[in-house]
């Protein structure tokens, strides 16, 4: 039996369950992630307290502090992930770009690539403006990110605040991918700064590499709907699942 296969046959033992893909990706179902998320880096409170908005910018979202007018936030949403949102927002669009987003997800001990916000921006995108993302989308990328984070604590086994190749390759059976040992060191290869020092993956390169992995394999199963490991695709299929992955964010 393949390792694809026992990914498959195994999934739904595992958890945490590997996280949820957006609409784009024939996933319906949303839930938000119940701790509260991680608070804004200093940079951003200093950049609110010296550029407060006007009276008008919360009214201009909705009737209250957490309704964000028609397509706003869902009842629920928690203060936090409203609040990063509004702190970036700098035009009052109701929507970020993918500087203002990685300004929202950057703290004092993180801060996200732009290749990694970029291809979060390809998978959450907003159907009515790709290059900007509104509050559904945000949320429903905090939410993601909240999951993959809990993965990462679980499987960093020494606390270093990084994943090496035998914790990627254990946190990765534990949401269900069972990944050959090729697959791996490819993987983890794209993180090599040719330094001579063992590569280790911070939680920016442990969501990229994650989100890469589980989407490719959700467009796969689209293709083998019966769980055997193969599939059939002509070139244009071929090409158009993967090339998304690779150019979207470079």
């Amino acid at each position: 039996m393949s390792s694809y296969t026992r990914s498959y046959s195994s999934q739904q033992s595992y958890a945490p369950s590997a996280p949820s893909l957006p609409d784009s990706f024939d996933q319906q179902d949303h839930s938000y992630y119940s701790s509260p998320p991680p608070h804004p880096s200093d940079y951003i409170r200093q950049q609110q307290q010296q550029h407060q908005p006007p009276p008008s910018y919360a009214a201009g979202y909705g009737q209250s502090e957490y309704s964000y007018g028609y397509s706003g936030f869902a009842q629920g949403t928690h203060p936090d992930v409203i609040r990063s949102f509004q702190m970036v927002d700098r035009d009052r669009s109701g929507y970020v770009d993918e500087n203002e987003l990685q300004l929202a997800l950057s703290s004092g001990y993180q801060r996200f690539n732009i290749r990694t916000i970029r291809l979060l921006m390809f998978l959450f995108k907003n159907p009515n403006d790709p290059l900007r993302i509104g509050p559904k989308e945000f949320a429903a990328l905090w939410s993601c990110l909240g999951q993959w984070r809990v993965i990462f604590e679980r499987y960093d086994k020494d606390r270093s605040g990084k994943i090496d190749l035998f914790e990627l390759r254990d946190a990765l059976y534990g949401i269900g991918y069972a990944m050959p040992p090729s697959v791996l060191k490819v993987l983890i290869s794209k993180y090599d700064d040719e330094s001579g020092r063992k590569i280790e993956l911070n939680f920016d390169n442990f969501v990229e590499c994650g989100m890469i992995l589980k989407g490719l394999t959700e467009k796969f199963k689209q293709k083998d709907s019966r769980y055997t490991g193969t599939a059939t695709f002509n070139y244009d299929e071929f090409m158009s699942m993967v090339i998304p992955f690779l150019v979207s964010y470079d």
